[in-house]
């Protein structure tokens, strides 16, 4: 079979014309948005209060996780390795219960928005929430942004046959007229239908792709048929032969690709992580309307965490028996020949699926739906990073700086994790043998445990202080980059290839590494906090989950740097609207030129006054009510049952 033959690429008339009706739609909303909105301040996105009803929620804590990442990682591990990458999805049902029921009582409680931001009240000081802002900020570059434009590229290359690096290019400059003509506020208006096309759009593709290979009970046969036509005798069979156990989600602990202690309790970890103390997840829980509608949410997400199980793994598999010496692929210079990486081809899975099996018109759209999902990631991410550095960091180093100057080291901040990220998608086509999705993973398993663990403590156990919580984060940083940097060092090595990072290191499964740097970081914390004195329970009352009824008055830790924050502030906007006044005999048409510049860029000479002494007081006398209808507290409690039951038997089903 010649697997070099000529690409099926996007060049008919339907798919294009779908494809530009579709950036054009996009566009048209971001220029109708800069119309409606003011861009220029940045707390008018909260000031619509906890309005949220509990579809939205859902509907937004799934757009928000789901990406092209996952389309092309879920749908590559699969093709790789079978159906055991999608417990990392199904073990989502049970921990985004945990984040509406046990979770958001407690930050809606705080009176906080973002995460660094409870910290600083739970703890008091500003290394931890500093510590948060940066480990964040790592994250967002070496596992969101990179993967998101390597996914991108992916698609790109598939669909219209271009180098990975223009791709990149490319999907940067529609991301940044993107931003720039609509922002946040664009995002605001067509994420949630936006989740529903994409899903959509993944069931017609999963039907075409289920019909391609003659039905599911085919796909139970075929998969393990699934061989390359072209391969070297040198080459050990494991190497290509599919997984026997590739239908089972629980596999054996010690020889298995993901073995079942690591998918039942290291994911629980890395999942509470990320969906109980990351800020673009809890934020959509702060927006609804009251404690009801967060856990309708959770549920309505819950549920659609059970889809990519079947819009996307199963096609992923799908697509390996279809176009076995492609995605298949073995041999590394067949390889670099198919999708430009020697380590294999598996994350072109779903991307070959839309460009050859979806008619034309349904291609197009396709792959503008991807797209359009992707740049709405990376222009979330941008500005989440942007905030994270600009408030939490820049801040730190000019107190005083003002709006102006905040706003372009934002959008200078950009372009540097833009160009960090370019430089790093070489190291994650190459990482976990080619597998997007593992690769995710692993880095997220050596970070994010400490913080997972930080969060889970300040929320249940009243005596953890600010010592144990700062040196636990800092033992389990310690911990994680000793296990991360030799795996980068040495590379994780492929089938052919074996890595040569020590096994006494690198032969921990990333997975049980998690569960054991969880352990060993709240350990530390317990250790340190109670050989250190107690957080006094005046400053603790609506902070811990044992006191989120609580009526008392909390005095904050932080109250004192919080006034002089303020006052600081209103000094700065004194000493602004001084230099307004005397810049108001300038040339009116530079003036207009400047105006219309900050306009379409979304900069504002103006902000929002600082709050007086008395609003401020008024403020924190008003307690945040969590208080639920009885009837309905009952009833979505029982459908959590339903969901829990739901979930139970998939998992039995396919263990």
């Amino acid at each position: 079979m010649n697997f070099t033959a000529v690409k099926v690429t996007i060049n008919n008339p339907a798919d294009i014309t779908v494809i530009l009706g579709y950036f054009v739609l996009v566009i048209g909303v971001g220029i109708w948005s800069m119309f409606r909105t003011n861009r220029g301040t940045v707390g008018g996105y909260f000031l619509a209060g906890r309005t949220m009803g509990w579809w939205p929620v859902g509907a937004s804590l799934f757009a928000s996780n789901i990406g092209s990442g996952h389309f092309v990682g879920l749908a590559g591990t699969g093709a790789a390795s079978g159906i055991a990458v999608g417990g990392f999805e199904w073990n989502a049902l049970f921990i985004v219960l945990l984040l509406g029921w046990l979770f958001v009582p407690v930050y809606l409680t705080a009176g906080v928005i973002t995460m660094p931001q409870y910290l600083k009240k739970r703890f008091g000081g500003t290394r931890i929430s500093l510590y948060l802002s940066v480990i964040s900020l790592f994250l967002y570059i070496f596992t969101k942004i990179s993967v998101d434009m390597f996914s991108g590229a992916v698609f790109i290359q598939q669909a219209l046959g271009w180098n990975i690096y223009i791709a990149v290019i490319a999907l940067l400059i529609i991301t940044a007229l993107y931003t720039v003509t609509g922002g946040l506020a664009a995002l605001m208006y067509i994420d949630t239908v936006q989740t529903f096309i994409i899903i959509g759009g993944a069931f017609i593709l999963m039907g075409f792709s289920f019909k391609e290979v003659g039905g599911y009970s085919a796909l139970l046969k075929k998969y393990a048929e699934a061989l390359p036509s072209v391969l070297d005798k040198n080459i050990s069979s494991v190497c290509y032969t599919p997984r026997e156990d590739a239908f089972h989600l629980l596999r054996d602990p010690v020889t298995g690709d993901l073995p079942w202690p690591g998918v039942l309790f290291g994911i629980a970890i890395i999942g509470g992580w990320y969906w109980c103390s990351d800020q673009v997840i809890v934020q959509r829980c702060l927006a609804a309307r009251s404690l009801t509608h967060v856990k309708a949410g959770c549920i309505m997400c819950g549920y659609l965490k059970l889809l990519p199980m079947f819009l996307m793994v199963f096609p992923g598999m799908i697509s390996r028996v279809l176009y076995p010496d492609a995605v298949g692929c073995v041999e590394p210079h067949i390889c670099t020949e198919v999708c430009g990486t020697k380590v294999g081809c598996s994350n072109i899975a779903y991307p070959k699926l839309v460009v050859s099996v979806m008619p034309n018109g349904l291609r197009g759209l396709m792959l503008a739906v991807m797209l359009a999902a992707l740049m709405s990631s990376l222009a979330s991410i941008f500005n989440s990073s942007s905030t994270l550095f600009t408030m939490d960091i820049w801040t730190r180093i000019r107190p005083h700086a003002r709006d102006r100057e905040l706003m372009i080291v934002g959008r200078l901040w950009v372009l540097c994790i833009v160009a960090i990220s370019i430089c790093w998608i070489p190291v994650v086509q190459a990482a976990q043998s080619g597998q997007l999705f593992d690769y995710i993973q692993s880095v997220t398993c050596y970070l994010a445990p400490p913080i997972a663990a930080v969060f889970f403590l300040a929320i249940f156990v009243k005596r953890v202080n600010e010592p144990g919580a700062f040196w636990g984060l800092t033992g389990g940083l310690l911990m994680g980059v000793c296990r991360m940097a030799p795996e980068f060092y040495f590379g994780s090595g492929t089938c052919l290839d074996a890595s040569k990072c020590p096994s006494l290191i690198c032969g921990v499964h990333y997975l049980y590494f998690a569960i054991l740097l969880f352990f060993c970081t709240g350990i530390l914390v317990l250790l340190v906090s109670y050989n250190t004195p107690p957080i006094p329970n005046k400053n603790l009352h609506r902070l811990v989950f044992s006191l989120r009824h609580s009526k008392e008055v909390r005095v904050d830790l932080d109250w004192e740097e919080e006034e002089r924050g303020r006052k600081a502030r209103r000094e700065v906007e004194e000493k602004n609207k001084a230099t307004c006044a005397e810049g108001q005999t300038e040339n009116e048409d530079t003036s207009a030129i400047f105006r219309l510049i900050n306009w379409f860029c979304g900069l504002s000479d103006s902000q929002a006054p600082e709050p007086t002494e008395e609003e401020v007081a008024e403020a924190s006398n008003q307690l945040p009510d969590i208080s639920e209808d009885p009837v309905w507290k009952h009833f979505v409690n029982a459908n959590a049952l339903i969901m829990m039951a739901v979930a139970v038997y998939c998992w039995g089903f396919y263990a």
